[in-house]
């Protein structure tokens, strides 16, 4: 007994993985999903035992997904010193007074209980990020105009950038998450997945 012991001691760690992917609109953050209909995320790739989401993205929500097999690297990443930075096209041309107001932080909901949001940085994009259209169409251009705007959080409340855009007046039409501590979204494609070696974030 004691030499069986001896020898698993011996057998070097199977050492964690880490991936980026770009979540597609219609996916769950997930690997199973109760409906059979739903869209998961194995169905992108061929993930290894114990691949985990940090933290999640709607199912209408787009862009950047970390995934590991460290546990700790997950507590990590989804800690309040790492920002996640989102773009969101809102409904109608989003105003100074309603940046200023994400900036100071909203009032939102959180399951039936009101939650005032920290403070974080908030700006008009000037022109459209250069994303590629949806799957399913935003809306018609007859409904009136839309406006981009990012919003860089360090806390992650559910479906809280829908709810802040909201409370200023202008509902999100579509979300994506661009950037992760220093890990960017940048050109990858919708449903790609990269491995890698590490993530960057804050020292």
């Amino acid at each position: 007994m004691a030499e069986l012991l001896e020898t698993a001691a011996d057998e070097p760690a199977v050492p964690h993985r880490h991936f980026v992917v770009h979540k597609p609109f219609g996916y769950l953050s997930q690997f199973v999903a109760d409906l059979k209909k739903k869209k998961v995320l194995g169905a992108l790739h061929d993930f290894p035992a114990g691949t985990m989401a940090i933290g999640r993205l709607d199912e209408h929500s787009e862009g950047l997904l970390l995934l590991t097999t460290d546990g700790r690297m997950s507590h990590e990443v989804r800690s309040k010193k790492v920002e996640k930075e989102y773009y969101a096209q809102v409904d109608g041309l989003i105003t100074d007074e309603a940046v200023a107001q994400l900036r100071q932080g909203v009032e939102i909901g959180i399951r039936d209980v009101k939650y005032q949001t920290l403070p974080c940085r908030a700006f008009r994009l000037e022109a459209a990020p250069d994303f590629p259209a949806r799957t399913r169409k935003i809306r018609d251009d007859r409904h009136g105009p839309t406006s981009w705007v990012s919003i860089t959080l360090t806390e992650g409340k559910n479906r809280q950038i829908r709810k802040m855009t909201a409370a200023v007046g202008f509902p999100t039409l579509r979300l994506l998450r661009v950037r992760v501590g220093a890990v960017e979204l940048g050109a990858l494609a919708a449903s790609e997945v990269r491995e890698v070696a590490h993530f960057s974030l804050p020292a």
